[in-house]
Order: structure tokens, then C-alpha cells, then sequence
């Protein structure tokens, strides 16, 4: 097919590389204009006009895909979006013979919205998985053409999961343009009731509450990496403050550990008192400083029982 293909987050680029490998003509590549980033605050390409540059797809910035002139938009059997981060127009959907289709990172409709395999962990899902659908007025709402389900691992990042959807979105896309080229798919409605939330993440989020049972701290931590991360103010025993982000933890124990210590303190262990049960971390960054193995922040400051993690501003 003709494809035109929006996008600009790393999770569309398996997909851009997958329709291009399939034999497909991708005539263009839409995303939204290149931002500044890292320190330096330098102007880079997003991921997606980096990823069509390299591959000799025509590439095109809007800050509005809904202000660009026909020309720009059309020229296509059927416009394919993956992380674009903007609402398409009626002129738009309007501007293909088949439409456009999104690649989703939810089982649809449970996480509709801008975080779904983020807020999948962060709520103990167990499995989440990718979606395909058609694109109409209103958000993650279309029918389905297709899915495909995934395990969430134990102590999986969000990270980890957004790059095994994106994989798994990309041949999902691929699949269920071939069948609609064999006419052999017919989409199917989402069920209203069983409809759920993914709101976008904010740095508020990334606040822990200590207070809560260790399954849902440990998943918290899992599901805000790598962003918005959560964060902590490591708090020794002597009084030394240092801001610390939780990358990876599991649970210790989900039972109450009978320790007099106030939620967020180091046990003996090594392990954090949650509001029931016990918390063990394994990956953390400390401020200005590189990923390690919670064991090695651990062994570099000689944390003991009486230091704590407390909130980032408190």
C-alpha cells in the first residue's frame, strides 16, 4: 500500500522500519517539529525524523497536522499512526480512501489515553498488549482490526515494556494491512463498559507514598521509569540528604514486617519498610549521577537501619 505514516515518539519507529520491510511505499513521514533536549538544550530530530532520514522517507514537521495544506497530507490508500501526539482533523481522516489506523500500547478499550502500559504496571496488571485500530472522532475510541496480547514481567520497566509493544506493534501494523489488503479482517467495536484510563504522567506522580502496601510501591516504581521516575530524598541516619530515583524493585514481603520503623526506613536487610510488608530495590539513580545496582548505592553510602527515604521536598 501507500502509506502516509505520522509519528514521532520512539515507539512508532519499529514500525516506520517494519512497513518499509514489507514492501510498502511509505510516500511520507509526518511528526511534530524537532524540540530541544539534553543539557545543551541542542534541537534534534525526534525519533521518527531521524529514523525517515535514514531510511529516504520524504519527512515533514507540523505543529499542526491539521493546518498543513492537502498536498502535504494526502497522495495515500491509508495513513498509519504510532506515538504522533496530536489529534487528527476530519480533513485528515477524510484525506485516505481506508483512513488511518493507530498502533495503541493497550489491550483496547481498558488505558485509553497518553500513558496505557505505564499505568498497566503501575495497577498490577498482569498482561497488557498492543492494539490496532480505526481512527474516528473521538480518542482510542475506533474499532479494533487487531491485537495482540504480552506478560508483564515481575519487575518489568516501563521503559522495557514500551520497547517490546513497539516490536510487537510493528508486526501487528504490518499483519493487519496485509489482511485488509486480502479483505479477510473485520473490525470490531470496543465495549463501553469496560473502558479505562491512561491520563498523561506528570512529575507529581513520581512522589512515593510509603504509607501504601509494597505491591503498590514496588509497581509504582516500575511504572514511572524512566519517566517521570520516582523520586525520593535519601535521608542517612547522621542527616546527609541526597535525591535518589527508583528504578527497579520487587516486593520483599507483602505481609506486615512488625518493624517499629516508620514506612520508609531501611530495615537490616537492606529492604524498605512499606506501609505493609517490605520493599527491595535493585536498580537506582542517584542525582547527577549514572544507573547502578541499588546494592552498589547501598555499599557506597553504608546504608543501615534509621536511614530513610522520605518525599523529594519534604
Amino acid at each position: 500500500m501507500r502509506i502516509v505514516f505520522l509519528g514521532t515518539g520512539e515507539f512508532a519507529v519499529p514500525a516506520l522500519r517494519a512497513l518499509v520491510a514489507a514492501g510498502h511505499e511509505v510516500v511520507r513521514a509526518i511528526s511534530q517539529p524537532d524540540r530541544p533536549s539534553g543539557r545543551g538544550r541542542t534541537v534534534k530530530p525526534s525519533a521518527v525524523h531521524a529514523a525517515a532520514t535514514a531510511l529516504g522517507i520524504p519527512h515533514v514537521q507540523a505543529a499542526d497536522v491539521n493546518a498543513l495544506v492537502a498536498s502535504e497530507v494526502a497522495g495515500a490508500e491509508i495513513g498509519v499512526v504510532a506515538a504522533f501526539g496530536q489529534k487528527l482533523g476530519p480533513a485528515v481522516l477524510a484525506a485516505y480512501p481506508r483512513g488511518c489506523i493507530n498502533i495503541h500500547g493497550s489491550l483496547l478499550p481498558k488505558y485509553r489515553g497518553a500513558a496505557p502500559y505505564q499505568w498497566a504496571i503501575i495497577n498490577g496488571e498482569t498482561q497488557t498488549g498492543v492494539t490496532v485500530f480505526q481512527i474516528e472522532r473521538r480518542w482510542d475510541a475506533g474499532p479494533i482490526w487487531g491485537q495482540r496480547e504480552v506478560v508483564i514481567g515481575e519487575t518489568e520497566t516501563a521503559d522495557e515494556l514500551h520497547d517490546r509493544l513497539a516490536e510487537v506493534g510493528a508486526g501487528l501494523v504490518v499483519e493487519t494491512l496485509a489482511a485488509l489488503e486480502r479483505g479477510s479482517v473485520e473490525a470490531r467495536g470496543q465495549d463501553r463498559a469496560l473502558v479505562t484510563r491512561a491520563p498523561k504522567l506528570s512529575r507529581a506522580d513520581g512522589v512515593v507514598d510509603w504509607a501504601e502496601p509494597a505491591e503498590r510501591v514496588a509497581r509504582r516504581i516500575n511504572g514511572l521509569w524512566s519517566w517521570p521516575a520516582a523520586t525520593c530524598a535519601f535521608v542517612s541516619r547522621t542527616g546527609r540528604r541526597e535525591q535518589v530515583q527508583l528504578a527497579r524493585a520487587r516486593v520483599a514481603e507483602a505481609v506486615d514486617a512488625g518493624a517499629a520503623l516508620p514506612p520508609g526506613s531501611f530495615l537490616a536487610d537492606g529492604t524498605v519498610r512499606a506501609g505493609r510488608g517490605r520493599v527491595r530495590l535493585l536498580e537506582v539513580k542517584p542525582a547527577g549521577g549514572k544507573l547502578m545496582s541499588f546494592e552498589a548505592f547501598a555499599n557506597g553510602r553504608q546504608v543501615a537501619p534509621l536511614d530513610r527515604l522520605l518525599p523529594p521536598d519534604s
